[in-house]
């Protein structure tokens, strides 16, 4: 469990922030993004960018500024290492596809991806091969994130059937790294 998700664990519930797994999601863009943009640059995402945090005291802050950088530094760890894997509370599920977690957790991704889209679009542009690496990546989380909308488009084209969402889930870790990765080589090769 991410240090990040142990924080929300154990402050009260805070309506000011990203939830949890949108939150780890987030954290997890920016730990895959090519350039490490400084947390300090982006933690106020996780309360809407207004000036003032929702936070108590300045020891709940810190606390959680502490819990981002050490999450950040563990899933970007696991990124390089080709570990990274689904939280355990992100799973298939049969009723809605895929549990309520693994859906904010791609929203979360899906969002901070938002933050790092000119250095990602900078290295793989649209014209390039590794494009469809980082395309097939983020229609992958869309579809992870609203799958009812997905089924509805592609029952609409005749594809019946969830077979695409699990072979897209159990994807997804090995995408990741694998995006992480290829990002790195190309801003190795640049420099």
């Amino acid at each position: 469990m991410s240090a990040l998700i142990d924080f929300y664990q154990q402050q009260p519930q805070n309506e000011g922030l990203l939830t949890p797994f949108q939150g780890l999601g987030f954290v997890t863009a920016m730990a895959a993004a090519p350039n490490i943009i400084d947390p300090a640059e982006w933690i106020a995402f996780f309360w809407g960018g207004e000036e003032q945090a929702p936070f108590e005291s300045a020891q709940d802050f810190e606390a959680f500024a502490n819990a981002v950088v050490d999450s950040f530094n563990e899933i970007r760890d696991k990124l390089f290492s080709h570990e990274w894997q689904w939280p355990a509370a992100c799973q298939l599920d049969e009723e809605n596809i895929v549990t309520s977690e693994c859906q904010a957790l791609c929203e979360g991704l899906l969002q901070g991806w938002q933050l790092a889209r000119d250095d990602w679009e900078t290295l793989m542009p649209e014209s390039s091969e590794d494009n469809a690496l980082l395309g097939g990546v983020l229609l992958s989380l869309s579809l992870l994130f609203d799958p009812e909308t997905a089924i509805a488009e592609l029952a609409s084209q005749g594809i019946q059937g969830l077979e695409q969402f699990e072979e897209i889930y159990n994807a997804m870790p090995q995408m990741l790294c694998g995006l992480t990765l290829k990002g790195q080589q190309l801003l190795a090769e640049q420099a």
